[in-house]
């Protein structure tokens, strides 16, 4: 399957350094990880004809280059009162269906709850429910070492779901893409990069790296709680990988309503978030 748009995705071979740092850092398992890829890989075969790997990426272009501002939201503990506090004025409504909002994982789940439309999900499905595959535009799933009985459970929602694509953090093959990243939040940064245009803006929403893990992240979880010390060995890597990814575009980020994790980045209150967002 040819496609354009996959080849100038696809950033594996500038990025495999840093995953094989991961790889040895967190000691994954390099097998696993190409097991998940081609398992997910033989799902997305079985898709009928409808669907097509070029033509999908090229709708989610469309969609990404229609809006000037784009809103990704994490699972942190700063995106309920991010959200809810951009809501407290009724017509605060305009500001997020004027946006694109991509939702990483589970921050899906709250994003319909406050009725946010979601222009896409980008999961490992491991914070999500067979009921976002309803509540999106698009769902980009990512297969890796340790997901693969996840790609088992929704293979049917996959499968029956039309604006789908595939991530790997190996080698890309044929159907599924390795647009870089490592978190769910991380590699919707990396995704973007060939779509961004000089008018896009990114607002950084949740995404805290901090020690509390958003009770967003887990559906069974109903509380944020502390992170474990590989959940924050994982944070600490994204932010990292963040900073680096900010050198690739000329485009603004700007984290908003997070406590200050690094001084290479523009932080906003949510107020100074507002009125940015209004311009």
């Amino acid at each position: 399957m040819s496609s354009y748009l996959k080849e100038r995705i696809d950033f594996y071979n500038e990025f495999s350094s840093w995953y094989f740092k991961i790889l040895k850092d967190f000691k994954f398992d390099y097998q696993r990880d190409c097991i998940a890829r081609d398992y997910l890989s033989s799902i997305l075969d079985q898709k009928s004809n409808d669907w097509n790997l070029e033509r999908t990426l090229i709708s989610f272009k469309n969609v990404i280059q229609k809006k000037s501002r784009i809103l990704i939201y994490g699972c942190g503990p700063s995106l309920e009162d991010t959200v809810n506090k951009s809501l407290s004025d009724r017509d605060n409504r305009n500001l997020f269906n004027n946006c694109l909002n991509l939702a990483a994982d589970g921050a899906s789940i709250f994003l319909k709850e406050k009725d946010i439309p979601i222009n896409g999900i980008f999961t490992d499905l491991d914070g999500i429910t067979k009921k976002e595959f309803h509540n999106t535009d698009f769902m980009v799933v990512h297969a890796h070492g340790d997901n693969i009985e996840k790609l088992k459970y929704f293979e049917k929602d996959i499968l029956n779901f039309d604006n789908m694509l595939g991530t790997t953090q190996v080698e890309p093959i044929h159907n599924v893409i390795n647009p870089g990243g490592f978190t769910d939040g991380d590699r919707i940064l990396f995704f973007l990069r060939t779509f961004l245009l000089s008018k896009h803006t990114i607002f950084l929403i949740g995404m805290d790296f901090n020690h509390i893990i958003g009770r967003y992240s887990k559906p069974e979880m109903t509380k944020n709680k502390e992170a474990n010390p590989i959940k924050i060995k994982k944070l600490d890597c994204a932010i990292k990988l963040i900073e680096w990814f900010k050198y690739k575009i000329e485009n603004e980020i700007y984290f908003v309503n997070s406590k200050v994790e690094s001084n290479k980045f523009n932080y906003l209150s949510v107020e100074q978030f507002k009125i940015l967002i209004f311009e």
